[in-house]
């Protein structure tokens, strides 16, 4: 047994202190949370995004269960946790006791701070007679063995409430598998809006910046960490998000999400190299040396912190301004999750907005937070296809209705996987479509709209597909204009205009359009009658 730290320990709380004071939302959510119990539901997903505030929100609903007289069992999914969690509780005044090796047992207490991997190894918790069960982080408990034992067997009769940011998990097993309903929070956009998340500027990095995913295997639904090592631990890939680093943050609290432990080391390695003050946190540093190292970024004696799948969850430091995604992966939870680090606000520290620097493709194969419109429970039925009616989404590019999961169309071949637009070849600004139809500059409008028509043009799509693109993108259409000069420049020479007129004509006769249509988008591009000269040369020709 781990020795622990004098201020880890657990104290008598003398007296009651003033409860932590809830948002208008927060409040809200939990009355929605108790008019769905009051309807009969015993089994609720609370889903509270990025920066919601999930320690609040589940503190006061623990301290409604103690003052109703209701015993409660709090799961979490890691050690580190049990402090973290114990901390919230005294916030609220609460008596606790704990399921944690190393921490002191008090089974007559009204909650139960529970580690998973503790209950594993003893058994009184199952006839400990919990009326309500709390699964912290919820698509991780409810779904390891203990907490399925918990739910369907020792506690069946419960209250089982389910937390998590992010309900869709990786596995086949889905949260709406198990669970009645959910109650929610407001989306991300709509909390940025009301000032409890930082804005963000997020950054793409260029493909000969990024790993190469080809030959990594899948393992679990996401990618298997012994080929992600060999792809991203590499000193070329590592040297550039330390020099992109540098372009555009400079002297900003970081922090970096790495495939493992080696990885993180070497990271944090080259930021010292290059005479940043750069630290790393793995899983075997001890709880004292964690709080000195998130307190020294705090005060800005630290720069860059990097770690492996430990400041992903449980760490929580608003003053941090960004983020460096250099661990590819298919988890929407993961991804989520190490994007919430970054959107905290913090008005003490002057930090105006967030930043990431994404060299693993993250956002560009999930999504932005922005662009969260709601929430559901996902169900295994729907993410296999079975039972039921399959979701679909239309193809933005030619309209053809196909499944939600399919990620070519088969009529055009347009893509959802990475057509979210550079705004110019040698810049990597990208933008969520919230950011987009928020723009009002028509200099980074057309720039946007060049990024969509060189990716049409890459792809061999008709510029029709430009046109669709960054109408989804923006909610708006593209002025005609704006089309000049988006491939090859104001000034394409005559080999590139010939390539030009190639395409145009290849992408008349896959869309069903004639030779007028092919004159019209060649000077929209290269400019007014700028066609004369092609007509002379065919003509001789």
């Amino acid at each position: 047994m781990s020795p622990l730290a004098e201020e880890d320990l657990p104290q008598t709380p003398t007296e009651k202190p003033d409860p932590p004071q809830l948002r208008p939302y927060q409040v809200q959510l939990i009355n929605d949370l108790y008019h769905e119990l009051n309807a009969g539901h015993k089994r609720v997903a609370i889903i509270a995004g990025t920066g919601a505030g999930k320690t609040i929100i589940s503190g006061q609903i623990c301290a409604h269960a103690e003052e109703a007289g209701k015993r409660l069992m709090f799961l979490v999914h890691l050690d580190v946790l049990v402090g973290q969690t114990y901390e919230k509780m005294k916030a609220f005044g609460l008596q606790c006791g704990f399921i944690k090796a190393g921490w002191e047992e008090n089974r007559d207490a009204p909650i139960q701070i529970a580690s998973i991997q503790t209950m594993a190894k003893r058994r009184w918790w199952q006839q400990w007679p919990a009326d309500v069960v709390f699964y912290d982080e919820g698509h991780i408990t409810l779904f390891s063995q203990v907490g399925k034992k918990v739910m369907l067997r020792t506690h069946k009769d419960a209250v089982h409430l389910v937390m998590t940011a992010t309900p869709l998990r990786l596995g086949k097993e889905q949260l709406g598998d198990h669970l009645d309903t959910l109650v929610s929070s407001p989306v991300p956009y709509d909390l940025q809006q009301m000032g409890y998340l930082s804005k963000m500027k997020y950054y793409s990095m260029p493909r000969d910046g990024m790993a190469n995913l080809e030959e990594v295997s899948i393992s679990k639904g996401d990618y298997d960490e012994r080929d992600l090592k060999n792809v991203c631990d590499r000193t070329e890939l590592i040297e550039k998000i330390v020099e992109e680093w540098h372009r555009i943050a400079q002297g900003k609290r970081t922090i970096a999400f790495c495939v493992d432990v080696e990885h993180a080391n070497h990271v944090a390695e080259a930021f010292r190299k290059a005479g940043v003050s750069a630290e790393t946190v793995d899983g075997s540093t001890a709880i004292k040396d964690r709080k000195k190292l998130y307190h020294d970024l705090k005060t800005g004696d630290l720069t860059v912190l990097t770690s492996c799948n430990v400041i992903s969850i449980g760490f929580d430091e608003p003053s941090v301004e960004v983020g460096l995604m250099l661990r590819p992966t298919q988890s929407s939870a993961m991804h989520f999750q190490q994007l919430g680090r970054v959107m905290r606000i913090s008005p003490d520290t002057g930090k105006d907005y967030g930043i990431i620097l994404d060299q693993a493709g993250n956002l560009q194969r999930l999504g932005f937070p922005e662009d969260v419109e709601g929430y559901e429970l996902p169900t295994q039925k729907q993410s296999s296809g079975g039972g039921g009616v399959a979701p679909t989404k239309p193809c933005p590019a030619c309209g053809r209705i196909v499944l939600s999961f399919i990620v070519k169309c088969p009529d055009c071949e347009h893509q959802w996987v990475s057509d979210r637009p550079i705004n110019t070849e040698d810049m990597v600004e990208i933008y969520s479509n919230q950011q987009a139809r928020q723009i009002r500059d028509v200099t980074t409008l057309m720039e946007l709209y060049h990024s969509h028509r060189r990716r049409a043009f890459k792809r061999g799509y008709a510029p029709t597909w430009a046109d669709r693109a960054f109408y989804e993108q923006c909610d708006r259409l593209p002025n005609p204009s704006w089309a000049f000069g988006s491939l090859y420049g104001a000034r394409p020479i005559w080999e590139q205009q010939l390539v030009i007129v190639d395409y145009l004509r290849k992408s008349a006769r896959r869309i069903g359009k004639g030779a007028d249509w092919v004159i019209y988008e060649f000077e929209k591009e290269v400019g007014p009658h700028s066609w004369a000269k092609i007509a002379q040369y065919e003509s001789k020709n």
